[in-house]
């Protein structure tokens, strides 16, 4: 409606009947609206006018709230919780690392090395990361607040992701070739 107004405003003023030339084309873009003519002496004037409130202007704007991180444990290490892709993902790359060193100064394949004592070392290396990436979880300290840089949480999932691939890539290769991959 307020549109509808304002068009017909334009329209009709005697700015506009200078600017526009040919009546009957503006008539035919805006056929179904009607367009009446006002006379030379209505008007309508609008004036705004912001009011600032001394208690709201500062220098810095406040910082956003901070969203609220649940430390339940059920929250915490949900299918889609903070904590089972990145801890998953740490050992991964710590799996992978270890696994490469290890082929690389014994030359064991990887289902060799989890044979001859790689059981316990698992074990051990998951208890103690899971442990440490689950402390700052349950006080409410989200990775996401502690990342910089290049060291990012988003690189540290996806080098985790990639260090998961990495682990089941070298598995199925060393199964299927029967030896070991470098």
């Amino acid at each position: 409606m307020a549109t509808s107004t304002v068009m017909q405003t334009v329209l009709a003023t005697p700015a506009a009947s200078s600017l526009v030339k040919n009546r009957s084309r503006v008539s035919s873009l805006f056929s179904a609206t009607y367009v009446p003519r006002l006379r030379g002496s209505a008007s309508k004037r609008v004036q705004c006018k912001a009011e600032l409130d001394d208690q709201n202007i500062s220098a810095e704007p406040s910082p956003p709230p901070k969203p609220k991180v649940s430390t339940k444990f059920a929250d915490v290490l949900a299918f889609s919780g903070p904590a089972p892709e990145r801890i998953n993902g740490r050992l991964a790359m710590t799996g992978f690392v270890a696994a490469m060193a290890v082929e690389l100064s014994k030359g064991q394949d990887l289902f060799s090395q989890i044979s001859n004592g790689g059981v316990s070392w698992f074990v051990g290396t998951s208890i103690l990361l899971s442990v440490a990436s689950l402390i700052p979880l349950f006080k409410g300290v989200s990775a996401e607040s502690k990342s910089e840089g290049v060291m990012t949480s988003d690189a540290e999932m996806w080098n985790g992701r990639f260090a998961m691939l990495g682990l089941v890539a070298l598995a199925f290769t060393e199964f299927v070739s029967g030896r070991t991959l470098l």
